[in-house]
């Protein structure tokens, strides 16, 4: 407990699965957290059970005006930012074949251009705070590509290549950027699939078994704290073995 006290974090898409996760596992560990998403009642709800360390805004993460408006309601709120989680994403499945441009474009918006936007957005606290650490969610289909999940892959790969860029850009500010790259979690995003599907995705991994939440929020716990201080420009991959196999 107390390894994150007295930090700030922003963490996006932390209305409920991995992102709640997240902003829970900040608190418990002494941060104070602005979290965002569009699913506004599942948010604020989340944001008034966590107390008075947790606070909630509406935020299009593909949008530059509202991470402008983001940064500002986590300055005032609580201070300058010192960790950014950079989980807001969607997935559309579909052969690339008949994968429409319309759909492509939608990830891509979400899942890459939030990326962008949101380190863009938040290096002037950050700088001015004396650093800081950006953690950028992406997935082993930014490692490695798979059927049905072209754009997906697409961005995931980008936000792979976006944090080494930014890594060197920012690291003269003491701020590190690393990105996650998680196997199969158990989280809305996965909720949908059949237990065919899901019995298919398990006989891949090492450990049999899809990881819960809290188990990435431990890593990322390790990334947003001083314990990580000279990683930076790095993959961390937890995904029970999948891409080792």
């Amino acid at each position: 407990m107390g390894r994150l006290t007295n930090k700030v974090a922003l963490v996006t898409g932390g209305a409920r699965g991995l992102g709640e996760a997240h902003a829970r596992r900040f608190i418990a560990e002494g941060a104070r957290v602005l979290i965002t998403d569009v699913l506004d009642e599942e948010g604020g709800k989340l944001a008034k059970s966590l107390g008075a360390a947790a606070s909630y805004l509406h935020h299009d993460v593909a949008s530059e005006a509202e991470w402008g408006k983001a940064i500002r309601t986590a300055v005032a709120a609580f201070g300058n930012i010192n960790i950014l989680v950079n989980n807001a994403g969607i997935v559309l499945r579909g052969p690339i074949e008949t994968f429409s441009e319309s759909d492509y474009r939608k990830v891509i918006d979400v899942n890459q251009i939030g990326v962008f936007l949101g380190m863009k957005a938040v290096l002037p606290s950050m700088r001015a705070g004396g650093g800081g650490s950006i953690i950028n969610i992406s997935s082993i289909a930014g490692l490695s590509g798979r059927p049905d999940i072209v754009a997906y892959s697409a961005s995931k790969f980008a936000v792979r290549g976006m944090t080494k860029v930014a890594a060197a850009e920012f690291g003269a500010f003491k701020i590190r950027v690393n990105s996650v790259h998680p196997g199969p979690v158990m989280t809305p995003m996965f909720a949908g699939m059949t237990d065919a599907v899901k019995q298919s995705l398990t006989s891949e991994l090492s450990i049999k078994r899809m990881a819960e939440p809290d188990e990435v929020s431990s890593l990322l716990v390790f990334l947003a704290s001083d314990e990580s201080a000279f990683c930076t420009a790095s993959e961390f991959v937890i995904d029970g073995g999948m891409t080792g196999r």
